[in-house]
């Protein structure tokens, strides 16, 4: 199967209750999705090799990890030469802070959203690591007020 086959309802149907609770064993995965344990197993696999599903994770309460500010930033740059963009790219994933990181076509060129404890740690973090990276012509900053919708 290849990304690009049509999924059947099955598929889509254990494709939706793995992203509801991705800790279901195949039992009650089975029961859920009207199969029987072994075919089931047998399609989670053949999505997990054809990379529709691409893996199993935790989510966790960002305020309980000291994490309960969210910002939305958006970022101009001023530069279009391939190795400053890299750079910036390259200078950026590694801030734990970032947990997505976007390129846009069209303004902004990138979108960024940031976990921080507060807005004194958000401050430091633009400060000290955003403002300062060649290229960077603008930063804009979105305190989310409240999460309406959350999908993964």
């Amino acid at each position: 199967m290849s990304k690009e086959r049509e999924l059947d309802r099955i598929d889509r149907d254990i494709l939706f209750h793995l992203q509801q609770d991705g800790r279901l064993s195949n039992v009650e995965l089975a029961a859920r999705v009207g199969l029987t344990p072994p075919p089931c197993l047998r399609r989670v696999r053949r999505l997990e090799e054809a990379g529709v599903i691409t893996g199993y994770r935790a989510r966790v309460d960002p305020s309980a990890s000291g994490r309960g500010l969210e910002v939305l930033v958006s970022i101009e740059v001023s530069v279009s030469d391939l190795r400053t963009l890299e750079h910036l790219e390259a200078t950026i994933v590694g801030y734990e802070e970032v947990v997505e990181f976007r390129r846009l076509f069209g303004t902004p060129d990138y979108q960024l959203r940031v976990l921080v404890a507060d807005h004194a740690a958000y401050e430091t973090f633009q400060t000290s690591r955003i403002i300062g990276i060649p290229g960077v012509a603008r930063v804009i900053s979105q305190p989310t007020m409240k999460k309406i919708k959350v999908t993964d």
